[in-house]
């Protein structure tokens, strides 16, 4: 492909491609307006015009005074590594689901919303296809897990929607959300107990990559009768298990 002249480049696509690199570049917390500017040479009020574009496109997200990169950087990312990450993940999704005899699923992040991409059947019975639907993020254990490890703005935007009632045990209330997010953050896992649907219980992790983001989550789940409210922390231990074997395909792909 040949290299375009400097001439016809558009200068405020290069500033905006210079301040994404310069976001990614810097630990967290240190990308401020300021700081941005003064590595790529602007002046404070352009560079502030020009973050702010991007922050409202979903490329960069501000937490305080300080950018980083946004989900809308990491869904494009991820639609494009997302073929090469469920190929890698499917063997240990297949050791998960054989371990366990309960179905498994991969989940990834699309903004800030969860889609299965890859699922296992149980050795026991075929189970529900969900490769391609979005996770209910307040009634699945994939989806308490997701935002247990999330930061607070991913939290808010789901706690400003209507918590939908898919069955009696459903989470409702806010307050109860974020008391059950607590939780799932102090022990590693998150639990759902026939949420979404009735007599279905599972667990499920959340993988990070080698930035800190999260950009998956592992589940493991089926009929009550087999996955008993007993057995949650043992298939909830599989499940960080897995998580922690996927981060460094995550990270690398």
């Amino acid at each position: 492909m040949p290299v375009v002249p400097s001439r016809d480049r558009i200068q405020s696509v290069e500033r905006a491609a210079a301040l994404l690199r310069a976001v990614a570049a810097m630990p967290v917390g240190e990308a401020t307006v300021r700081a941005l500017a003064l590595a790529c040479g602007l002046n404070r009020a352009t560079a502030w015009r020009i973050l702010a574009t991007l922050e409202d496109a979903g490329l960069l997200d501000r937490r305080n005074d300080a950018y980083v990169i946004g989900f809308g950087l990491a869904r494009l990312a991820g639609e494009a590594g997302a073929g090469e990450i469920v190929q890698r993940a499917h063997p240990e999704l297949t050791r998960l689901a054989a371990v366990s005899g309960e179905t498994t699923a991969l989940a990834l992040v699309r903004r800030r919303d969860l889609y299965y991409v890859d699922q296992v059947a149980s050795t026991w019975a075929p189970a529900e296809n969900w490769l391609g639907k979005t996770v209910p993020l307040h009634a699945t254990s994939a989806g308490k897990s997701f935002l247990a490890a999330s930061d607070a703005s991913v939290v808010n935007a789901a706690l400003a929607r209507p918590l939908e009632a898919y069955t009696r045990t459903t989470i409702t209330s806010p307050e109860a959300l974020v008391s059950e997010l607590a939780e799932t953050r102090a022990r590693g896992y998150a639990t759902c107990v026939g949420e979404l649907v009735p007599d279905e219980y599972g667990v499920a992790a959340a993988s990070r990559d080698r930035h800190g983001h999260v950009v998956a989550v592992i589940s493991i789940w089926g009929p009550s009768a087999r996955v008993p409210v007993a057995r949650l922390a043992a298939l909830g231990g599989l499940a960080m298990e897995a998580a922690a074997a996927i981060h460094s395909v995550i990270g690398t792909a």
